[in-house]
Order: C-alpha cells, then structure tokens, then sequence
C-alpha cells in the first residue's frame, strides 16, 4: 500500500464499510427463523414498559427451553401481558402462550414449503448486502481517482490502489457468499 495518509484513509472507511455490511448481514440471518428456537428472532421486537418502549432482551431472561421452544421470564410479572402483545404485534409468525409466570413460544416444524421461501430471503439479503460492497467500491474509486485528477497520486499508485480496493470487495463478497450458505444449509436441514 501507498505511503499516503489519504489514501490511508480511504481504505479505512472502506474496511469499515465493508465490515459492517457483513456484520449487518450477519444479523439479519440470525433473525431468520429456522425452524430451530433462537433467541436472536425477538431482538427487534420491544414491548412497553414504564412508559417507553424496551427491548425484550431488557425486560427479562430469554432462553431456548429446547430446540423447538423459547421461553421468557419476565423481571416483573406485570409485563406478561405487554410483552405478549408486542411479539404478536411483530408479525414474527409465532403465538406466545402465556401461564402467568412465563412466555412460551413454540416454533412449529417448517414445511419443505416455507423453507424454500426463507432460502430465497435469506440469497435476497445476501444480494443486497453485495449491492452494497459494490456502492462502497464505487465510492472508494471515487476518491482514488479524484486524487488522481488532482495529482496527489501517479497513475501507477491509482492502479495499485484500485486493485486493492478490487481485492478487499471479492474478499467480502465471498465471505457474504459464505454466510448466506451456512444460514442456506441450516434452513434446509431438516
């Protein structure tokens, strides 16, 4: 890499960018449901409480009873009833059974059906996630070349430069490939 503080810095938003992307990815999948209790399903979902709106993830103990169940454990049993509400308000396509004490959400088996349906989400969201490593590669080139124009790189360093910029995209969109076909194989395993 070239000893210039600009394009330095260019790399650094770069990886940054790119890092987040596959991180925001990454939670996307975990909110994918597959079939399987997982907690991280409710982490959009808030419920009101005190006033104001809280995640549920702040209002008591979620946990994977087994694979098919998740139970939570409110610290105050008077929110039983506002954190039922909020998660059949999230649209997540689960019914909370409430007793009282608990909320119990049982994932029902998903059909051959739905599975495919979730497969082609989760390869939309990886499409997506690449258009968005292609929008930074185009601002990092961008900036490459503005340097260019204004002579503050040589056309030998602006080649040098895009080419790792070329390099640090196909690194990330095979690592986005990757994870879309862990989260792939995990929702059609049976």
């Amino acid at each position: 890499m070239i000893d210039n503080e600009q394009v330095e810095e260019v790399f650094l938003i770069l990886e940054d960018k790119l890092d987040k992307t596959v991180s925001v990815l990454k939670e996307e999948f975990a909110a994918v449901r597959a079939g399987r209790a997982n907690p991280h399903i409710l982490d959009k979902v808030q419920a009101e409480a005190y006033g104001g709106m809280s995640p549920l993830n702040q209002l008591g103990n979620i946990s994977a009873l087994d694979a098919r169940c998740l139970v939570i454990s409110p610290w105050d049993k008077s929110l039983l009833k506002s954190i039922e509400k909020a998660i059949l308000s999230a649209n997540i396509g689960l019914t909370p059974t409430n007793d009282g004490n608990v909320i119990r959400l049982v994932f029902p088996e998903l059909t051959e059906e739905r599975r495919k349906d979730l497969v082609k989400q989760v390869k939309r969201m990886g499409e997506e996630a690449k258009v968005a490593a292609r929008n930074i590669r185009r601002e990092a080139m961008d900036a490459l070349k503005k340097m260019k124009t204004n002579k503050e790189l040589s056309e030998d360093e602006a080649k040098a430069c895009e080419q790792d910029v070329e390099k640090k995209i196909a690194a990330c969109v095979e690592e986005i490939d990757k994870a879309a076909a862990v989260k792939e194989k995990e929702l059609m395993t049976v």
